[in-house]
């Protein structure tokens, strides 16, 4: 039987999750640094350079939740919050038709960031609900989280614009696994932001646009 498109994603970020919780492992050979000699155009403009602040980014993105994740807690608020979620995408295919690029392409990357978030909110209420004295003692306030998550947002639209050559080659995803295991090296990410680093990603190479 052959595996659904669902099937698939979810196949490609566990495959992408345990190569970034073992910090690409040897499996991936990493881009080889470029020569002093090499044209800085050139290296700006190499797959990598331009799929790398698409891993930051992301990482970013999901250092908010765990601001999300304190506002709400003991709050009663849901996790998901489909009228919120909405609005992102809506600004978020926007800025990308501003901009020249495929709106589809990019509110598909962004329902794989929202989850990805929702991951990292989810984990730590777990966390926090068997070990109480690991909970935040004040409570973030989350329209000002919201205003960091817009402007990450911004950011990661013209990140995702400007990597369009780089989504559709075939080393796209090997380089991106790369590029997200040294963000999780240079960020510390802990297993659960690994692994939800790893969702944010899962639809970015072949999204051509």
């Amino acid at each position: 039987m052959q595996p659904t498109r669902p099937m698939r994603r979810a196949l490609i970020a566990g495959a992408a999750a345990t190569l970034l919780l073992t910090g690409a492992g040897g499996a991936v050979a990493a881009p080889a640094a470029p020569s002093p000699a090499a044209p800085a155009a050139a290296r700006a403009h190499s797959p990598y350079d331009m799929l790398r602040p698409l891993a930051e980014l992301s990482a970013e993105r999901l250092a908010t939740g765990d601001l999300v994740a304190a506002a709400k807690w003991g709050t009663g608020s849901p996790i998901d919050d489909p009228a919120r979620e909405q609005q992102v995408l809506d600004a978020v295919a926007e800025q990308a038709r501003q901009l020249g690029a495929d709106p589809a392409v990019t509110v598909r990357i962004f329902r794989d960031q929202i989850e990805a978030n929702k991951i990292v909110q989810r984990g730590l209420h777990r966390r926090w609900d068997a070990d109480p004295s690991q909970a935040p003692a004040e409570r973030p306030d989350l329209g000002e989280v919201r205003k960091e998550i817009n402007r990450i947002n911004t950011e990661l639209v013209r990140a995702i614009a400007a990597s369009a050559p780089a989504r559709s080659v075939p080393s796209c995803r090997p380089l991106l696994t790369v590029a997200g295991a040294r963000v999780r090296h240079a960020r510390h990410l802990d297993p659960l932001h690994t692994v939800a680093l790893a969702r944010s990603l899962a639809s970015v190479c072949g999204a051509a646009g």
